[in-house]
């Protein structure tokens, strides 16, 4: 999971400026909620919204008032995880990117752009029906 953040650049509204390469926040399910993830995040100042698992919730509070404070969570921020869920079933209903049949990176990414077009264009509602 540290390999994923490097590749993160945010763009700027209006377009304008470098790309910002640190995202307000990161929401993952728990099999990230590591303390080694969370930390990770912290070091480069993102928020982490990752469920706790429930033996990680059972270990520290076996430990009392030495297990510590639990990571903050953002419920509301969690539960709209489930858009990006969708987003990539959709794009599963396409082979060529299910299977990734392409041999070199820039057809994947073409093929992955052409999807998104088709998603994006079935997503807009059609105003001439009107």
């Amino acid at each position: 999971m540290e390999a994923l953040p490097e590749g993160i650049a945010v763009p700027r509204p209006g377009g304008v400026g470098r790309p910002r390469r640190r995202p307000d926040s990161l929401t993952a399910d728990k099999a990230y909620g590591s303390r080694a993830n969370r930390a990770a995040l912290r070091r480069r100042k993102i928020k982490a919204v990752i469920p706790q698992r429930r033996d990680q919730v059972a270990n520290r509070l076996r430990k009392g008032s030495a297990g510590g404070r639990p990571p903050s969570f953002d419920a509301d921020a969690y539960k709209r995880r489930n858009q990006i869920e969708r987003g990539f079933n959709r794009r599963k209903q396409f082979r060529a990117l299910a299977t990734r049949y392409d041999k070199l990176a820039l057809h994947w990414q073409a093929t992955n752009d052409i999807v998104e077009t088709i998603d994006w264009i079935r997503a807009t509602p059609d105003k001439t029906q009107s």
